[in-house]
């Protein structure tokens, strides 16, 4: 059982505590067991943060898939902005326009497989702010020491085709140029290809944010100085094509195993003083995943979940230190929040995952758990990991059912989030003693009183909520599963949350 950080709930420090990256929850030692107080008068600070989600291309992405028209449903009927779009290396055709070098006149582009997936992306987002990267560059411009080939069926799974750590071209012109074009292509109806050869395309899309490549501390084993020397040449090539378009930066990989000279990434690349002059270094991102020993049972699952959770807000009250000293007015996006079992490809592994819906309950939870604290933390954007996932390619990161395409529980705890908290609502002081409950209370841009309550134990549990009799409580959990969250009005001020259950309790007007 998990005592949810105790020696932060301290109500004579709770600004300080902020101030420094803490809890909005006060000490409760003086106050009931099992009860959730509020002080609706005390400011804690204003929420910056917009929950949403990324979306990894895969071949059930693809329109024949029989699930991707369900998927991107529930991804047009959230209405996220944010939302991140990542064509990536384990399905070259599916993610590389280019596959093969230009010579003798002739280019290789080519986007009829990777088109009808952008176009279902875009129409399923359309009104709101999208992220690209694609962030897989073709292997022909590194060097390597043979040939890199690829399978002839887009769908088969293909972990070898990232290959080599050195470019062919070292000025970077190329694989700036590379992404000037696709680019281009999208949003300007077609591109020039290396020969001065123009390839219509009719797109004429807005891309809002474009993210410069993804994980780049393990993925081609880059270093922070070859990174922002990669990231300068890329983004001043899209702005020739793009002026308008806004970029996210490093993309790292290592905030779920931190290590102390982690940190370095971030203090070089957010010093101005490391890039060329006019470079905008608008947004950074980094990852994280909760993964549970090999030889843990679900059982011991939970604890271990919210433990790593706490690491990683721990780390990032350590970057944000650095990224207000040295860009302020950078903003950040953790693009990629989620959790991946162990053997997760192993059919025993996967026959559990789908025999109980206890797993997905458990990281929707820790999801919310993150969002809660990074919110207070001004964090901009908080991005679950990732809309499908399957057997082959991380099945346990799925936010959807992969064999139907409807929304399990990740993907409902996200759609709570989303309908309840926005940017702009002001996050007010609570407190609870109850073992293994976490509580955080918002006051909406439109005035209303919320409550959001996470139970981080798999078995029942009932908190007090004084005042929130007459109110509604919408909720997701074991029950619910994939069914659209729960919703009920409250005849009494006792709050009976399922194991692994968030909640988000609204007061009755006056209240």
């Amino acid at each position: 059982m998990k005592f949810p950080n105790l020696s932060l709930y301290c109500t004579t420090i709770a600004m300080a505590l902020i101030a420094a990256g803490g809890s909005a929850c006060a000490d409760a030692t003086s106050y009931a067991p099992n009860e959730v107080t509020v002080t609706w008068s005390k400011l804690i600070r204003e929420s910056d943060t917009t929950p949403t989600l990324q979306v990894v291309v895969n071949p059930l992405l693809r329109p024949e898939s029989p699930i991707s028209h369900r998927a991107n449903l529930a991804l047009h009927r959230l209405g996220a902005n944010y939302v991140r779009f990542v064509p990536w290396l384990p399905y070259p055709q599916l993610a590389v326009a280019e596959l093969y070098p230009p010579a003798n006149g002739k280019t290789s582009w080519n986007f009829k497989l990777i088109d009808p997936m952008v176009n279902d992306f875009m129409k399923a987002t359309a009104g709101h702010s999208v992220i690209m990267n694609f962030s897989t560059i073709p292997e022909w411009m590194f060097v390597t020491p043979s040939t890199v080939t690829w399978p002839t069926d887009p769908n088969q799974v293909d972990w070898s085709y990232e290959q080599g750590t050195t470019l062919r071209d070292t000025s970077l012109k190329t694989v700036a140029d590379y992404y000037a074009r696709l680019v281009s292509w999208y949003t300007k109806g077609g591109l020039k290809d290396e020969y001065g050869v123009w390839h219509n395309s009719g797109h004429h899309y807005h891309f809002a944010w474009w993210e410069v490549l993804n994980e780049v501390d393990s993925e081609h084993q880059m270093s922070v100085q070859d990174y922002s020397k990669w990231y300068d040449a890329i983004t001043n090539a899209i702005h020739k094509v793009s002026p308008s378009t806004k970029f996210v930066g490093i993309a790292f990989a290592g905030t779920s195993s931190w290590n102390p000279g982690d940190i370095e990434w971030f203090k070089y690349f957010l010093n101005h003083h490391n890039h060329r002059p006019g470079t905008p270094l608008d947004m950074i991102s980094y990852h994280f995943y909760a993964t549970p020993p090999g030889n843990s049972t679900p059982a011991q699952w939970p604890p271990i979940f919210f433990s790593q959770a706490d690491g990683f807000i721990s780390t990032v009250k350590q970057i944000e230190q650095v990224r207000k000293q040295l860009s302020p007015e950078t903003k950040t996006d953790c693009d990629e929040l989620g959790s991946i079992l162990p053997n997760d490809n192993d059919p025993v592994q996967i026959k559990r995952m789908i025999s109980s819906s206890m797993y997905w309950n458990l990281s929707g939870a820790m999801y919310a758990y993150i969002f809660a604290h990074l919110s207070l933390l001004g964090i901009q954007v908080t991005g679950e990991s990732q809309l499908i996932g399957y057997p082959s390619q991380f099945p346990s990161v799925s936010m959807v059912n992969w064999r139907t395409g409807v929304p399990n529980a990740r993907f409902r705890v996200l759609e709570l989030l989303h309908q309840n908290f926005h940017a702009g609502d002001r996050i007010v002081e609570c407190h609870v003693i109850s073992p293994g409950i976490f509580a955080q209370a918002y006051i909406t841009r439109h005035g209303e009183k919320k409550l959001l309550l996470i139970n981080e134990q798999n078995e029942n549990t009932q908190v007090d909520v004084p005042g929130a009799k007459g109110g509604t409580e919408e909720w997701v959990d074991q029950v619910t599963a994939e069914h659209q969250p729960g919703l009920r009005t409250l005849k009494h001020f006792h709050v009976t949350l399922g194991g692994l259950a968030v909640a988000v309790i609204t007061l009755k007007r006056g209240m």
